[in-house]
């Protein structure tokens, strides 16, 4: 399969409206004194949405956005004239997803020394596909908990929010805070190799050096902090079962980040280690693989989120590279981790959504929905922990997590109840991200039939407009086969998208683009 990646470098989409067997006309031109027009409203009438606060799936809604905001949800919401309509009634609607364990500022290698091969810049640039497929796939939100070269997260978090690149909003730990030699560290290396600073940035054996590498985090641009409370599965000379960072040293990351408004979470597989982090204060414990009971009831006790990557063991355990010594640290792991997540979930400890992605390749951080599920979560319960419980956990509830009044528009939609089947997730056919669509999958109209209404916003600070095209077999003809959207004529309400096959083409003042339809359109 081939993907093609079109950047329409001075067209701002702003409506997609329904085409005769004609071209439309271009529009006439406004007059040079004219003020500038208002961005029209998008409505999306959603045939279900899932509300996550009540637990309930809602039908025949209209969500009313304006610029990147949700203004209105209900289902006597009116639609006002000269809206864009986006129909979605035949679809599931629910928020953007949150994954809060990622990694895609660094690059997908069973093997951490393979970076050394790379330059920090050629590091970054390869790592951007990371989110446009994060993206794609759905989720609208990531924390970034860590990266082998310092800040690249940063870098990658502004060229997201400054509409350099696309991908979904993220919040970043800017490094790893480590012991010498400790987990997440580049380890492995004969002791006469210096590395880079950006590759041992985070390394602090004290309290106060903690503190230290936490005020550097804050000042540089970090979102919360990620300390190593133990070893790890991924790193050489290291083993998961044991403990690294002492409680004093936890505390001081707590106490430090707390100074700076910033949260922390814990990387943790053994018991010891994972209550010495609760005890800390941290929000939340990421892999928790071997929590004990009183682990669990701690949990509990002090709210502590628990972010449990319980689908990544096969792509460990499976993929051709993975070291030697990797493999034998994650011996039995997965499947201990798996049960007492199961544990976790009937004890009622709050749980969040994360995938630890980049072990797994990234884009198919939806398959870990199904595990969930498997393992005790109702798909309720799956889909909560990675939109309110996520927005919980990052310390952003009032900017998403929710379809509601006054956050976001981060909105996906899929095909089919999720309630019912899970696994649908795996496969999103709709993505808004404050307020602008960046993919739009449906089915095309027959011969002679028009588009169905779709409203594309240009995103804030008149960021240019970015279609992804995504490449995709065509089972037949027309089924599992929806056809191209690309810039066409002119109307009053800006630039419309229409159906193409075969070769089209795309050209305007400073970009020239041919291409092969493909069989989706992302957009």
């Amino acid at each position: 399969m081939r993907n093609i990646t079109l950047f329409v470098n001075t067209l701002c989409m702003t409506a997609l409206v329904a085409l005769a067997a004609t071209p439309a006309p271009a529009a006439t031109p406004a007059p040079a004194t004219a003020p500038p027009t208002a961005t029209a409203p998008i409505a999306i009438r959603a045939g279900r949405l899932i509300d996550v606060v009540s637990g309930r799936t809602l039908t025949d809604q209209v969500i009313l956005i304006r610029g990147a905001k949700i203004e209105a949800v209900g289902a006597d919401v009116r639609i006002p004239p000269g809206a864009q309509v986006v129909d979605l009634s035949d679809m599931t609607v629910l928020p953007g997803l949150v994954d809060c364990h990622t990694h895609l500022a660094d690059l997908a290698n069973a093997e951490p020394l393979d970076l050394l091969r790379k330059t920090a810049a050629q590091t970054a640039y390869e790592a951007i596909p990371n989110a446009r497929v994060t993206l794609l796939a759905g989720f609208t939100t990531v924390r970034d908990v860590g990266v082998y070269r310092a800040f690249n997260d940063v870098a990658m978090r502004d060229a997201i929010a400054k509409g350099i690149i696309i991908g979904p909003r993220m919040y970043v730990a800017g490094a790893y805070i480590t012991i010498s030699q400790g987990a997440g560290a580049m380890t492995g290396l004969s002791p006469d190799v210096q590395l880079p600073w950006d590759m041992q940035f985070g390394v602090a054996n004290s309290p106060w050096e903690v503190r230290q590498k936490i005020r550097e985090l804050a000042h540089r641009g970090a979102d919360h902090i990620k300390v190593l409370s133990t070893g790890a599965v991924l790193t050489h000379g290291s083993n998961p079962k044991s403990i690294e960072f002492t409680p004093e040293e936890l505390r001081a990351a707590v106490e430090e980040a707390a100074n700076f408004g910033l949260r922390v979470a814990a990387h943790a597989h053994a018991a010891e280690g994972i209550k010495n982090a609760i005890r800390a204060g941290v929000a939340s414990v990421e892999h928790a693989t071997l929590i004990d009971d009183e682990g669990i009831a701690l949990a509990k006790q002090h709210g502590t989120y628990l972010d449990m990557d319980i689908y990544d063991e096969e792509c460990i355990q499976s993929a051709a590279d993975t070291p030697a010594d990797f493999l034998k640290h994650d011996q039995d792991l997965g499947e201990i981790q798996r049960r007492n997540f199961a544990k976790a979930v009937r004890a009622g400890v709050k749980m969040t959504f994360g995938t630890d992605a980049g072990v797994c390749p990234h884009g198919i951080n939806a398959r870990q929905f199904a595990y969930m599920v498997k393992y005790g979560m109702t798909p309720m319960q799956a889909i909560q922990s990675a939109t309110v419980n996520a927005a919980d956990l990052i310390g952003h509830s009032e900017l998403f997590g929710t379809i509601s009044a006054g956050k976001s528009a981060d909105i996906v939609a899929v095909k089919g109840d999720p309630l019912t089947d899970i696994r649908i997730l795996e496969h999103v056919d709709f993505v808004m991200k404050e307020g602008a669509i960046y993919k739009l999958d449906i089915l095309p109209p027959q011969k002679g039939e028009g588009i169905p209404s779709a409203g594309v916003r240009c995103p804030e600070r008149k960021r240019i407009f970015r279609a992804e095209l995504m490449s995709r077999s065509c089972a037949t003809p027309h089924s599992a086969h929806t056809q191209l959207l690309i810039p066409s004529s002119a109307t009053p309400f800006g630039p419309v998208l229409a159906w193409q096959d075969e070769q089209s083409r795309v050209e305007n003042d400073s970009f020239t683009s041919s291409y092969q339809a493909p069989c989706a359109v992302a957009l």
